[in-house]
């Protein structure tokens, strides 16, 4: 299922694409560049998706700067790829026809937080971090983590989601409003600060998830959580991956309020001790979080414990010390460089799928036997809470043969939780690199509709071309 857009998209004209350039950098200064290191570092770098960089990149600092790029290139036919901190794994950045790539990383500023009302408005540079260390001393957070410090712009585009996702739910349960600059120049307001809404079409949740292809984010106004008077984290070795996974089913299905349930198996654990000095059993392990009171996370960590047993897990270890907590999550996110570790030399390409939570086990137990059978390497990590898990495929890309059995997992991989009820992406996003599944997944039907939502707001396909929707 190998979907390479850029055998198949037409660039923009060459003297319109050179006359934009040339007023954007009357306008923009040295805040256009068309260095080689500068395009490639804004185009597609973290796995074996072939980098694809933009013809320039701006870095804009307002909104108004965000309506002039898009009006310019409007003008000239010219591709706009939005960019926040280039953490996507899927090609969302890569620019296959050229264009330009539009940094908002600069406009970083976080504008107003309504404690009362637990939201807070952001422009779509701020960082995850950035935004939670900001409120820190409210007693408020924002509770969507996806490992990378990404872009809050750039998390809503992507619907992101994260560790936290099974208590707190992803972007598309956050994000209450945001403002979009269109094709034609214009800003939409996609809705008001209040709870809830009637009225009209949810335009909110249009825009998450689009991917940059709709339309430019300006602002975000973000739901928050009040920080919780206890936390408890803690790990839990298993025999298997099929006996964690069937642990974590038990979980869910038993009303347990876990805040993050994560799953490694033994090669990511290996891994994981490797880079971040830690002394974790190598084996099918479970990391969980508990949100409340003393007294709740007590209990839902013994009852936790008490399934764990049932299916020969073991033993389950907890801590309400801050300082292990967040040893123990940093070394979570790290899990990609991590392993890196495994197989120096190696490309990685992280790829992952959702399925059902009662298809889960299932799922994992076929992926990680057609990996040892086709003698490949690809160590399993997940949110396994909401029935998603990730595969990080080491591959030497000299190796052909390597690669091309690679590829043919990672296409079982996506076909087998399609079949299983479950989706191609459960937080990665489409990109370039899930593109060709959409129909399998959305039925030919629903790609067209997408595609005419996608006319209807870019008529001529100037934002982010070639993502998302297989080209015709």
């Amino acid at each position: 299922m190998s979907y390479k857009p850029s055998d198949r998209l037409a660039r923009p004209d060459s003297a319109e694409l050179a006359a934009a350039i040339e007023i954007l950098k009357q306008r923009f200064g040295e805040r256009l560049s068309t260095g080689l290191a500068v395009r490639e570092q804004h185009a597609h770098t973290l796995t074996w998706i072939a980098n694809e960089p933009a013809d320039a990149v701006i870095f804009a600092e307002t909104e108004a700067e965000v309506i002039e790029v898009v009006g310019i290139a409007a003008r000239h036919r010219v591709p706009v790829i939005p960019f926040g901190t280039g953490t996507s794994l899927e090609g969302h950045v890569n620019a296959p026809v050229g264009g330009i790539s539009l940094d908002v990383s600069r406009m970083n500023a976080i504008r107003e937080v309504h404690a009362e009302d637990l939201d807070v408005v952001v422009e779509p540079g701020v960082t995850r971090k950035q935004l939670n260390d900001y409120l820190r001393d409210t007693g408020l957070f924002f509770p969507i983590d996806p490992g990378a410090d990404a872009s809050l712009g750039g998390m809503a585009a992507t619907r992101a989601s994260g560790t936290n996702a099974v208590r707190y739910g992803t972007m598309k349960d956050n994000v209450i409003a945001m403002r979009v600059v269109t094709a034609d120049g214009s800003v939409v307001t996609t809705a008001s600060r209040a709870k809830k809404s009637s009225a009209g079409y949810d335009l909110t949740r249009l825009f998450v998830g689009s991917e940059g292809t709709l339309g430019v984010i300006t602002e975000l106004t973000l739901r928050l959580q009040g920080i919780p008077e206890a936390i408890s984290a803690g790990i839990c070795p298993f025999p298997s991956v099929k006996a964690a996974a069937d642990a974590v089913i038990l979980t869910i299905q038993s009303g347990i309020p876990v805040a993050r349930i994560e799953l490694l198996d033994g090669l990511h654990v290996k891994a994981v001790n490797a880079y971040s000095n830690l002394t974790l059993p190598e084996q099918p392990l479970l990391m969980l979080e508990f949100h409340g009171t003393e007294a709740s996370v007590a209990e839902q960590s013994t009852r936790f414990g008490e399934i764990a047993a049932d299916h020969g897990g073991g033993p389950f270890s907890w801590t309400t010390r801050p300082e292990e907590r967040t040893k123990l999550w940093q070394a979570r996110h790290d899990a990609y460089w991590a392993a890196l570790g495994l197989r120096p030399g190696a490309r990685a390409f992280a790829t992952d799928v959702c399925v059902p939570i009662s298809r889960l086990a299932e799922c994992i137990d076929e992926t990680v036997e057609d990996v040892e059978r086709h003698g490949l390497i690809a160590p399993v990590v997940g949110h396994v809470g909401d029935g998603n898990f990730h595969l990080t495929a080491l591959v030497m890309m000299e190796d052909l043969d390597e690669v091309a059995r690679m590829e043919a997992m990672v296409d079982r991989l996506v076909l087998r939780a399609l079949a299983f009820g479950g989706t191609a992406t459960g937080e990665h996003g489409v990109g370039q690199g899930k593109a060709g599944y959409m129909p399998i997944e959305h039925g030919e039907t629903g790609v067209r509709l997408m595609r005419r939502i996608k006319h209807a707001f870019d008529p001529d396909n100037i934002f982010n071309p070639g993502k998302i929707l297989p080209v015709e």
